[in-house]
């Protein structure tokens, strides 16, 4: 393989067979190297029990071939065929509130299912059987996209009967379960495993550590399930790529842990239909409705790049409208290459654009292709053609730069305070963005570290935001750190079984940060308190004990920053303001190189280059940077969802 490259998902089996020479000549015609295809297409695959049709996938394979085209071959179990129903009736998901889902859409499966994961694995063993060794193929799908449609939590009889051996293999006596969630405040000790019911459906809220469990229960199925694809893949084809797409802002189960059965993480990358759900005020989102928020994209690269130990791709891009969002509308004219050259700059290897055609029937008819329903060319596919051409202009390639800055990434703490929020609303996933966002800003490279990392070598900050318990691989890790520490607010509040440590948060050794956390305020956000110097607290409010230095405090004396040597305890959510004020402080602190950036404009630095895009919807101007050697794409006024690339002195 060479990388990076131009992709497209295509769906044969919606188009007449007669226009799949001409679509894959046009293809390699606008540049594009790689075609997923297959993902959905079970029911033509195998009509009914045992009756299979993959003579039209080969045949269509033949054809990409014919044109240069390596494709990727997506496993269809996101879309288990109507029999599959009637042979397992109980295969279907039930929600929190105890209904079965429903069979008329897709991911209609339950993870816990052991009955269709067999299914599973018949499949997926008859798909590498029929093209494993078609000349075309470059690689595996599995599935497609875990957690979409909030389907990895299932409150079926399978997943009771999963979780209750889980848990027996987890605490080995149920003595050692009953202490482990407190089972004796409400009275609510077991006997036996088999006593134990789902967290769903209990007259109050179930015990924080009941619920964490299912959580990490559920994840497992998720990971369990992915496995026996993968095994199955690497045993036919060990040379091959095995591939996931996940989704923004998913954190439903644990990414890192599903990736060691991947060889690559990829993600699907529509900026513009999840704008609304960036936790934004509206009224910060309003210059960006047809650009999409200048960071979510950038944040998520970082997060894949990691889940991917280093490879990984985009599987699906915007192209244009899509169809799912409470709004559409139609990208800035250049968007579609902006979106591929920010990703590139990211380090990944593919950019696939969702999809080739516009399909003119069902549920995604009004989601833009690069063609339009009568085959004509839409916007994006000039735009994708256009990256592709300036790829090969330049040569580009090379790694993602590591940087010189981390922030920890840890989906059990995601959900954990969904679990037990304290204030409404309170999340991870946000304080991770309240620092990675100032750092955009300033044009720094962010690396996404797992919490099972042991050693921050290489970095001069390490930022914890948020972070549930720390484990002894985390701790390990900042005992042996030389760098500069940003920590808080709530980490280490609770240990691993979701309860309050005997030395109170933040649970670090004294030599490290002498300060607990004596109490708590949680406020509606809306109520904030100023802080002296600049910048507001409120929504979380940690009355801290301490002897370390007060760096920063709010207008009621309450420290909110205090630093130790070179490891800083952020003791309250911040505005804005205040978060790029202490970001700012830390990266002066650490002397990480900044760079001046026009409003809504990002960068990001991959082999020689520094890749600029502008997320604004006017002009901007680019300061050249001291480690540049010239621009040799765009220039220094970076129109409108422009991109300018400026070659580095030296390699990065």
């Amino acid at each position: 393989m060479s990388f990076p490259a131009i992709g497209v998902c295509y769906y044969p089996e919606h188009w007449p067979v007669e226009w799949w020479e001409e679509d894959a000549r046009r293809m390699a015609e606008a540049g594009i190297k790689y075609v997923r295809i297959g993902e959905f297409a079970w029911s033509k695959l195998e009509p009914t029990p045992g009756e299979l049709h993959f003579d039209w996938l080969v045949q269509s394979m033949d054809v990409l071939d014919r044109h240069g085209l390596k494709v990727i071959v997506g496993t269809p179990t996101a879309t288990p065929p109507r029999w599959m129903i009637d042979k397992h009736p109980d295969m279907l998901a039930v929600d929190k509130e105890g209904r079965r889902r429903g069979f008329g859409s897709r991911r209609h499966y339950d993870f816990s299912h052991l009955g269709y994961r067999e299914e599973c694995a018949r499949i997926t063993q008859l798909l590498i059987d029929k093209v494993g060794q078609h000349p075309a193929l470059a690689g595996w799908q599995t599935d497609n996209e875990y957690a979409c449609h909030d389907t990895v939590l299932s409150y079926s009889d399978a997943a009771l009967q999963g979780f209750r051996a889980w848990l027996a293999a987890r605490y080995g006596t149920v003595e050692a379960l009953n202490e482990a969630w407190g089972g004796v405040f409400w009275s609510m000790d077991y006997n036996r495993f088999d006593q134990i019911e789902l967290p769903n459906l209990t007259v109050t809220e179930a015990a924080p550590a009941h619920w964490l469990d299912f959580r990490r229960y559920s994840s497992a199925q998720v990971a369990a399930f992915n496995k026996v694809q993968f095994d199955l893949m690497k045993a036919a084809r060990p040379d091959l790529p095995v591939i996931h797409n996940f989704m923004s802002r998913s954190t439903e189960f644990d990414h890192y842990e599903l990736a060691e059965t991947l060889d690559v993480a990829s993600w699907d990358s529509y900026p513009l239909g999840h704008l609304e759900g960036v936790p934004e005020p509206a009224e910060s989102k309003l210059p960006y409705l047809r650009q999409g928020d200048p960071d979510n994209s950038g944040l998520h690269h970082d997060l894949y790049r990691a889940v991917g130990h280093g490879r990984w791709w985009i599987m699906e891009q915007q192209p244009g409208p899509v169809n799912w969002a409470d709004y559409n509308p139609d990208p800035l004219p250049g968007m579609a290459r902006l979106w591929a050259w920010e990703a590139f700059a990211h380090g990944a290897e593919v950019v696939s654009y969702f999809r080739w055609r516009q399909a003119p029937f069902a549920q995604e008819q009004m989601h833009a292709g690069l063609l339009r329903p009568d085959s004509k060319e839409a916007p994006g596919y000039f735009e994708a053609r256009q990256v592709a051409e300036e790829l090969a202009q330049l040569g580009f390639g090379g790694e993602a730069r590591k940087g010189r800055v981390a922030i920890v990434f840890d989906y059990q703490s995601e959900w954990a305070w969904k679990i037990q929020p304290q204030a409404a609303g309170f999340s991870h996933q946000q304080h991770v963005r309240n620092c990675y966002v100032p750092l955009r800003k300033r044009g720094v490279d962010v690396d996404i570290l797992s919490p099972s990392t042991s050693d921050f070598s290489g970095y001069d900050l390490v930022i914890i935001p948020a972070l549930f318990a720390w484990n002894d691989a985390l701790r390990t890790a900042i005992a042996g750190f030389d760098g500069h520490l940003l920590i808080g607010p709530r980490s280490g509040s609770k240990t691993e079984n979701f309860a309050i440590p005997a030395a109170l948060g933040p649970d670090l050794p004294q030599n490290l940060l002498d300060a607990k956390v004596a109490r708590i305020d949680s406020t509606d956000p809306r109520q904030t308190v100023s802080v002296k110097g600049g910048g507001a607290v409120g929504h979380w409010r940690e009355r801290l004990e301490t002897r370390a230095e007060v760096v920063i405090e709010d207008e009621e004396d309450f420290p909110v920053l205090v630093a130790q040597g070179r490891l800083n305890y952020l003791a309250a959510s911040g505005d804005r303001a205040l978060m790029q004020r202490i970001i700012d402080r830390m990266l002066d602190e650490a002397d990480v190189p900044t760079l001046a950036l026009p409003a809504g404009v990002r960068c990001r630095v991959r082999g020689k280059w520094r890749v600029y895009f502008n997320y604004g919807d006017t002009a901007a101007r680019l300061v050249p940077a001291a480690d540049e050697a010239g621009y040799v794409l765009g220039g220094a006024e970076i129109p409108a969802a422009g991109v300018t690339v400026a070659a580095l002195a030296t390699a990065g």
